[in-house]
């Protein structure tokens, strides 16, 4: 069976390469140019969030082309995430024990990890990485998903793909597919060495463009996991 990944359609997303001179000049250039105008003149006419203060409102308006205003944007909103009025928030288990922290990459990235641990006493089964799909974050509803996993027994982590949530990068940029998959090679493999799971069985999950992910980075490393789960991946076999 061919197992090679094909996507259902050209992603405008998905840019190729270009040379890194010209990639550089949107990403560090500081001049008023018309497509930040235009960034900025969009996100001035968002609608407005209904049942929050128009003080949310604002902070939520403001433009989340970079991981300052994204987490400025996560912090303000904790407190109505954490109010939703869904199943996965209002039935996620108790006692959970969660951690976040932020690390450079090797290149030179802020990548943003958070982790859920069962209880305190419980054996630890396994490990679950995940990798969340595109416009997507690690904070959100995977929040409610992660507590029922880790309430199973799991270790469970997550990053955030630069670009993307509260990690460093342009938002929602891919500069290279290949170099998506590396980084979570290179993200998770330090948390396979983490003592308090060293040695125990690894699992990746890939959901959307997570799961495209996943299997890409199946394929450049195939001995890394026990075992893979996608759900709804952006991919076809052939």
């Amino acid at each position: 069976m061919d197992l090679s990944l094909t996507f259902r359609s050209p992603s405008p997303f998905l840019l190729p390469k270009s040379k890194p001179s010209t990639l550089s000049i949107p990403l560090i250039s500081l001049k008023p140019s018309p497509h930040r105008l235009t960034v900025a003149a969009a996100a001035g006419n968002m609608k407005m969030i209904e049942g929050v203060s128009d003080e949310l409102n604002s902070i939520a308006s403001q433009n989340l082309d970079y991981a300052a205003a994204r987490r400025r944007v996560r912090s303000a909103f904790i407190p109505v995430h954490q109010q939703l009025d869904h199943l996965l928030f209002k039935m996620a288990p108790t006692g959970v024990r969660t951690e976040e922290w932020i690390e450079r990459n090797s290149k030179g990235l802020e990548i943003f990890f958070r982790r859920w641990m069962p209880e305190p006493g419980v054996k630890i089964k396994g490990v679950v990485c995940f990798c969340h799909g595109y416009g997507d974050t690690c904070t959100f509803f995977f929040e409610g998903i992660a507590r029922f996993i880790a309430a199973s027994g799991y270790g469970v982590y997550a990053i955030d793909h630069p670009g993307f949530g509260l990690s460093e990068g342009l938002h929602g940029y891919i500069y290279s597919f290949d170099e998506l998959a590396d980084n979570v090679i290179e993200q998770y493999a330090k948390i396979k060495e983490r003592p308090e799971v060293r040695g125990l069985p690894c699992f990746i999950l890939g959901q959307s463009m997570g799961g495209a992910v996943t299997l890409k980075v199946h394929f450049k490393d195939p001995h890394g996991w026990d075992g893979i789960i996608l759900v709804a991946p952006m991919c076809k076999m052939m």
